[in-house]
């Protein structure tokens, strides 16, 4: 939505995306709030500096001057583990959230898929988060407080053929009800799945029967889709376990088939091994996966270890509207790109682009995978990644999950078409033209994110 025919309103209103979505639109004093709430809580020193009050009208430049000064205390913030993570951050964007789409608090159902087509219609407030609504969605289910960790709620489109593409895992600060209403499209659902990669941790889940229920449908769902490949004889064999409905047995056999446990994005382009090439990405067992069709129509297929992933982004780019007349451009040709550097060799370092419109979720899913290794490498635990309530405020976890996307300001003058403005799950991405060049020098220092579970290979290894 534009910022508002009112032009008074349009030099004061700035929209906000987060991961790619228009979240809010908030006004500068809204901030200046926001700041305030956050230096009394953690101290000036904590706090960035916030761009100062004007007695005069600002002119168009310090208009843009001032938006990106927010939009820079705003990733500041957001990268700040404390700050990004704390509760008056978060609560700030789910209450903007609402305001701005304009949808009074109260009771709702709100239907969740599951991975066999079943639908749960849970009871919520529209000002219900995401942590709430996956509580409410798990306790209609009898699934146990301490497995509710192991499960996310995802925002998914639905396709033509009753299979569904990713959008994104909803985040903590969003309101499902509203992030989903928003849309205005019915093909937008929200998604109960397993959210952690390591599947030694189905050994916890299929402890409970609802906890195997749900890990079941999502494997039987995964086949039919064709995400996990399977070969005639071991179709045999899960069909007749299916018939015997042995279900541990079933999972068990499905574990050691090809892609379990990974999320396949859809077909999109690469510029690996060359520029233009069709690729089917899988993201799993820490990498992600390329099937790669090159222009000899041969197929290849290659991964890429996280752990060799030695920084990554997301960009967007928009094409400039053809003058004051031009229309501003559709949905449609926003471009997403998902970069990262690869350690190719011991000391060969390489960037791999793919352009895709799920490049948001693609990187939410290694941000996540980094997230569980170090979990696991700290001796930490799923059950104690999730984050417990404590007379009703939230306690952070001591995993890895502070680190934060940044939001990310719209220009405010409606009359020129901003470049979009999306963030990456980790750090700040700003925005130019999508630069196709390998080198790191067309890159700000702010422009992606270092993985902290890089590791350089020694000799040994190659």
């Amino acid at each position: 939505p534009s910022t508002g025919s009112d032009w008074r309103l349009s030099l004061q209103a700035y929209n906000i995306h987060v991961n790619g979505v228009l979240h809010c639109r908030v006004r500068y004093s809204q901030l200046l709030g926001l700041h305030e709430q956050l230096r009394k809580e953690y101290g000036a020193n904590v706090v960035p500096a916030f761009p100062p009050k004007k007695i005069f009208t600002l002119t168009p430049a310090e208009v843009e001057q001032r938006r990106e000064q927010l939009e820079k205390y705003m990733q500041a913030v957001r990268q700040d583990a404390t700050l990004g993570g704390s509760e008056t951050f978060n609560s700030f964007l789910r209450k903007a959230q609402q305001e701005t789409q304009q949808i009074p608090t109260e009771e709702v159902v709100l239907e969740v898929l599951l991975s066999n087509g079943q639908k749960v219609k849970v009871t919520i407030l529209t000002s219900d988060q995401t942590e709430d609504v996956l509580e409410a969605v798990a306790s209609k289910l009898d699934l146990p407080d301490d497995l509710v960790g192991y499960f996310s709620l995802f925002l998914v489109r639905e396709t033509k053929d009753g299979a569904f593409s990713f959008v994104r895992k909803l985040q903590e600060f969003e309101l499902p009800y509203v992030s989903v209403t928003s849309l205005h499209n019915p093909e937008f659902r929200i998604i109960l799945r397993k959210s952690y990669w390591d599947s030694s941790y189905d050994d916890d889940v299929m402890e409970h029967r609802v906890g195997l229920n749900l890990l079941y449908a999502q494997t039987v769902s995964d086949i039919e889709h064709g995400w996990i490949l399977v070969n005639k004889e071991q179709h045999r064999q899960l069909k007749s376990l299916q018939e015997k409905v042995s279900k541990k047995e079933f999972i068990r056999l499905a574990q050691t088939l090809k892609y379990y446990g990974y999320l396949k994005f859809d077909p999109c382009v690469t510029d690996f091994p060359e520029k233009g090439c069709h690729v089917v990405v899988s993201a799993g067992n820490n990498e992600l996966n390329f099937q790669v069709r090159l222009p000899s129509e041969q197929i290849k297929e290659g991964s890429f270890k996280v752990t060799r992933m030695r920084c990554w982004r997301v960009t967007s780019s928009v094409p400039m509207s053809n003058g004051p007349g031009g229309s501003s451009p559709g949905k449609s040709e926003v471009k997403l790109e998902l970069a990262f550097e690869y350690l190719m060799s011991k000391d060969r370092l390489q960037w791999v682009t793919i352009t895709s419109p799920q490049a948001i979720m693609l990187s939410i899913c290694l941000q996540s995978m980094v997230d569980e290794l170090m979990v696991k490498k700290s001796g930490g635990s799923i059950r104690k990644m999730f984050r417990r309530r404590v007379n009703g405020a939230l306690r952070r976890s001591d995993s890895q999950q502070a680190v934060k996307s940044p939001p990310l300001l719209d220009s405010p003058d409606a009359s020129r078409e901003p470049m979009a403005k999306l963030s990456s799950k980790l750090t700040s991405v700003s925005l130019r033209g999508i630069s196709h060049s390998s080198s790191a020098n067309d890159v700000g220092a702010n422009d992606f994110h270092g993985n902290y579970a890089f590791e350089g290979i020694g000799d040994e290894d190659l």
